[in-house]
């Protein structure tokens, strides 16, 4: 089930979590005039959460559809308010702080999607694309811009000679790993990836696993790696969370989970993670 993904852990790395999420909650209303009324709210996308992750680790965050997990992204990445809770971020409270504040640390956490081509500007070129942090964070000039640019579709494992075409001519594959060279190029602190391998070979999943490994030995890189994959974040990660219905409902190292699984839910996931790699073709 392993597929030979890096992890890694500098023993070094300061005790102190990077970050930590406190009894966060998020409920979604039919009607925003009768927010009050109990019978009006639907079920939470996610409830009472409370965990921390460490300066260098890797979370992999895994559930089944509908389980609430690209919701708390969304939540954790600055983009999607919760209703209650605690997001605290090398100590600050995200959603307690200013516009400008967060405007700031949204530099420092990127998302990288569920569908990177929603995000993805059609008209844009690969350099345009993948430098458009820089030009909002306002950093370096245009040759610079495009010059990091090439390096970071390099490393993506895309053609630096590409950098002139646009969005559309990329396949579904490629622009994923744009998304992705977008969200590093600004070498963030925190990386969220929503789903960022599916739909990528095997050979492609194994060079960007290697690209995060590499940026966590070397940078202290922290992840969250939201998928339903489970053998995936066995293979990637160092701790796993297990979502249902908008709760943890296991959570713990990632080879003794995946070894010794207590949740019924979380038997599920690694039943059809097994079958899964049964069906995928010999290499």
């Amino acid at each position: 089930m392993c597929r030979g993904f890096p992890r890694a852990m500098d023993p070094g790395m300061p005790p102190d979590p990077l970050l930590r999420v406190e009894a966060l909650s998020k409920r979604y209303f039919r009607s925003r005039f009768f927010r009050a009324a109990a019978s009006d709210a639907t079920p939470a996308a996610f409830e009472d959460l409370t965990f921390s992750l460490g300066r260098g680790e890797l979370l992999g965050l895994v559930g089944a559809s509908g389980a609430g997990k690209s919701t708390l992204a969304r939540a954790l990445a600055l983009v999607e308010p919760p209703d209650s809770g605690q997001v605290l971020f090398e100590g600050h409270d995200l959603w307690a702080g200013t516009g400008r504040e967060r405007a700031g640390w949204r530099a420092r956490i990127q998302l990288i999607p569920q569908q990177p081509a929603a995000s993805l500007n059609p008209r844009f070129t690969a350099a345009e694309i993948v430098s458009e942090p820089l030009v909002v964070q306002r950093r370096g000039n245009r040759a610079d811009q495009r010059r990091m640019a090439a390096k970071w579709m390099e490393r993506a494992g895309l053609d630096p000679g590409s950098l002139d075409r646009r969005a559309l001519e990329f396949s579904g594959g490629e622009r994923q790993r744009l998304a992705i060279a977008r969200a590093l190029i600004l070498e963030p602190a925190l990386v969220i990836l929503d789903e960022s391998f599916a739909g990528l070979d095997l050979s492609v999943q194994g060079q960007i696993a290697r690209l995060i490994g590499e940026l966590r030995r070397d940078r202290g890189l922290t992840c969250i790696l939201i998928t339903h994959d489970l053998a995936l974040a066995a293979a990637m990660a160092d701790e796993i969370a297990v979502m249902d219905a908008g709760r943890i409902v296991e959570s713990g190292r990632a080879s003794l989970l995946v070894a010794h699984p207590r949740q019924a839910r979380t038997r599920e996931l690694l039943d059809a993670a097994m079958a899964l790699s049964l069906a995928e073709p010999a290499p």
